[in-house]
This record gives structure tokens, sequence and C-alpha cells, in this order.
């Protein structure tokens, strides 16, 4: 059951933008997920410390400030060091400076070990639906 299910949510570095990690939290909660958002201005490290002390099933990281890579560089190596070898780990926002080939800002993402990368206006319902089906909460028919 979701509700079981518990997403650490924030917004990496030093970005402020506190709208759409509000909408993700809302969303999540009505999804039937546990949030612990631990809002703007976040650390790897306090990512990393909220999933460990939630027992975190996935965290969701914004950047809207356009630095999000090089604030997110060493977090997949950082959670594996505190023994999250395994969480899911999602990214999205406008998560670069400057127009840039989406297919190649992605693929740095997943290099870095991100599940999931979501380019700016990407809609909170998909990025739900993929997570429902990676915790295999949902049939890929449903």
């Amino acid at each position: 059951m979701t509700e079981e299910k518990t997403v650490v949510l924030g917004v990496i570095g030093a970005d402020v933008h506190a709208v759409g990690n509000r909408i993700l939290a809302y969303a999540l909660a009505q999804a039937g997920f546990k949030v612990a958002n631990i809002g703007v201005l976040a650390t790897r490290e306090e990512f990393i410390n909220a999933a460990l002390e939630t027992d975190a099933a996935a965290i969701w990281v914004s950047s809207l400030y356009g630095h999000g890579e090089l604030d997110c560089r060493g977090l997949r190596d950082q959670a594996a060091e505190a023994g999250l070898e395994r969480i899911l780990m999602y990214v999205g926002g406008n998560l670069v400076v400057g127009k840039q080939d989406w297919a190649g800002v992605e693929k740095r993402f997943k290099d870095m070990g991100f599940d999931r990368v979501y380019p700016p206006g990407t809609m909170p319902g998909r990025a739900i639906a993929d997570l429902m089906r990676d915790l295999g909460l949902v049939n890929e028919v449903d």
C-alpha cells in the first residue's frame, strides 16, 4: 500500500523555489504516500539523512535554478555509502543552465545514478505513476 511508502522530497542546493515542491508534496500525499518534505536549500546530506530516518522508498530532488547538475553530483554514491544502494532517485525541473538538448541532460543525470529524470513542466501525475510502477504497486497494464 502506498501509505506505507515514504518519499523524501526537497529542492537541492541554493535553490529557494518552493511552489513546485509544495505541489509535489500535495500530489504525493493525495496518491497515498507519506512525504518527508525537507524543503528548499537542501543539501545532499539532508536528503540522505531524511531517507535513513524515514526508511524512504524514494528520494525526489527538484531543482529550478539551473544548477542541479552540480548540486546532484555524488548523491547516488553518498546514498550507497549510507546503505541506500537500492533507493529510487528521481530528479526534475530546470536542471541545467541555458537551452540544452534534453536527451543529453537526461543521460547525464542517469549516468549520475538517477532512475528517472523529468524535464521542466512535467505534471506530478506522470512521476507518481512511474513511482508506483517502479515500486511494483501497479501492473504495467494498469
